[in-house]
């Protein structure tokens, strides 16, 4: 009986570990996304240099999300998890420090760097110490406290904002980080990794990464000529990069999987899509409320939370509903959802009622709910089970590339209509042109959206 049950402590406190992350990353990053105005006014930001604050984030993880990846398999999960952990309390004390808006670019992406390794491993070891009979069940809870972040961040963040000043919204997930990391240490006395090592695909992840980090500069920099041809580079890096991986013997993304599984290729697609359209949300409407609207960072987040709060009622409802009725057709519905929520979003205008905003939040909420959970379910279930740990790490990667897309539309509408200015009273005329631009843009993605859902093909058909 000793073993039973020491195999069932080992479970609990990893899963333990595991939620207590899921929760607090997204949780300073909702918190953070209120505290941007006060922040920008605090260290004299122009709008490009704002919009780098989420940004610089994401293009970090994006490059080193697969690396991160790769090295836990080689070496241990919980390893690299825990190193992730640390590293996210450091670089958060580090952020909240800043003294200018170059230091708080460079915080933010160190930040990124370790929130990939928390984001390369998190769903790799739940799934390593349960069996496959209760894995679905333990990447539920996951899932579900990450969106409970997203939740809770906004409300959290404007109190603290308000009271407390925006650099305590980068502190206040250390304490649960810290408990998390003591767990790993003193209660886990077991790692995973993988049975084949493999190698690691060096020149692979620097033609990658670069490529990553090329596009994200290019957005910023234009209409500059210079930026354009860093665009063109970062393209053909991204060209070779494929070519490169189909043929190695180790790959650092497994693009093969996209030549032969239809399914897969629009799904990923699909979400990337949805991803560029809806996840900078968030940011415009922190602006929008605190800026245009003059509500406080409190209210502000009691606002914003409508999204994130209806994303995590329905993602799991739909998430069951896709497994009884075509993952395609429910994943479908949400897209056209979130079109309609994105359109409404495009009318805003600084007298806009906050009835209005909050209906639209919610509608964009329910699609993206709706979307999310049938959408994975379809990529995960079109592979056979050798291949679900790269079908895991594909679905990683296309929600990291579609978030960073997203900002990377914000930049580059901002540098299009606001420029290297401050965002002072003066300019919230091209600021509310800038939202209005970015919400139009993000309703007419849901279109070729809405295509690659339905153009997939039916899941059960296909099996």
């Amino acid at each position: 009986m000793q073993p039973e049950k020491d195999s069932t402590s080992l479970q609990r406190f990893t899963l333990l570990m595991v939620l207590i992350n899921a929760f607090t990353t997204p949780l300073m990053l909702s918190a953070v996304n209120v505290a941007l105005p006060t922040l920008a006014d605090d260290l004299s930001m122009s709008a490009i240099q704002l919009s780098w604050v989420p940004m610089a984030y994401l293009m970090a993880s994006a490059m080193f999300v697969l690396i991160f990846g790769r090295i836990a398999d080689m070496f241990g999960r919980k390893r690299i998890f825990l190193f992730g952990t640390g590293f996210v309390i450091v670089s958060s004390i580090l952020a909240a420090c800043s003294i200018n808006a170059d230091m708080m670019i460079i915080c933010r992406f160190l930040q990124g760097i370790s929130a990939a390794m928390l984001y390369a491993t998190q769903v790799a070891i739940v799934s390593s110490a349960y069996s496959p009979a209760k894995r679905g069940q333990v990447i539920g809870f996951v899932i579900s406290m990450i969106y409970l972040g997203l939740t809770i961040g906004p409300l959290i963040g404007g109190y603290v904002v308000d009271a407390f000043g925006w650099r305590i919204a980068f502190l206040i997930h250390i304490p649960l980080a810290v408990i998390a990391t003591i767990i790993g240490f003193l209660l886990i006395k077991e790692d995973w990794k993988s049975d084949d090592k493999g190698s690691i695909d060096l020149f692979g992840t620097m033609m990658y990464s670069i490529s990553i980090m090329l596009l994200c500069v290019s957005v910023s920099s234009m209409p500059a000529t210079y930026a354009f041809i860093i665009l063109v580079i970062a393209i053909l890096g991204f060209a070779l990069f494929v070519g490169f991986e189909n043929k190695h013997k180790h790959p650092i993304l497994d693009v093969s999987l996209f030549f032969n599984n239809r399914i897969l290729t629009f799904s990923c697609i699909a979400s990337l899509i949805i991803y560029t359209a809806t996840f900078a949300n968030v940011v415009q409407i922190s602006l929008y409320l605190q800026y245009l609207k003059g509500l406080s960072a409190t209210a502000a987040g009691m606002v914003m939370l409508c999204q994130p709060l209806t994303m995590a009622i329905f993602s799991p409802l739909s998430g069951r509903l896709s497994d009884k009725f075509e993952p395609s057709q429910l994943a479908s519905a949400g897209m056209v959802a979130s079109g309609i929520g994105l359109l409404m979003l495009s009318q805003l205008h600084e007298t806009s009622s906050l009835t209005y905003l909050i209906v639209a939040l919610i509608i964009t909420g329910f699609g993206f709910g709706l979307f999310s959970s049938p959408n994975v379910n379809a990529i995960m279930s079109s592979v056979d089970k050798q291949q679900l740990g790269r079908a895991n790490g594909i679905v990683a990667i296309m929600r990291i590339l579609g978030q960073m897309s997203s900002m990377m539309l914000v930049t580059l509408v901002f540098a299009m209509l606001i420029g290297s200015n401050a965002i002072t009273p003066e300019k919230y005329v091209h600021l509310e042109t800038a939202i209005r631009t970015i919400f139009t843009i993000a309703a007419c993605l849901c279109v070729p959206g809405l295509y690659f859902s339905l153009a997939r093909g039916k899941l059960r058909e296909a099996s």
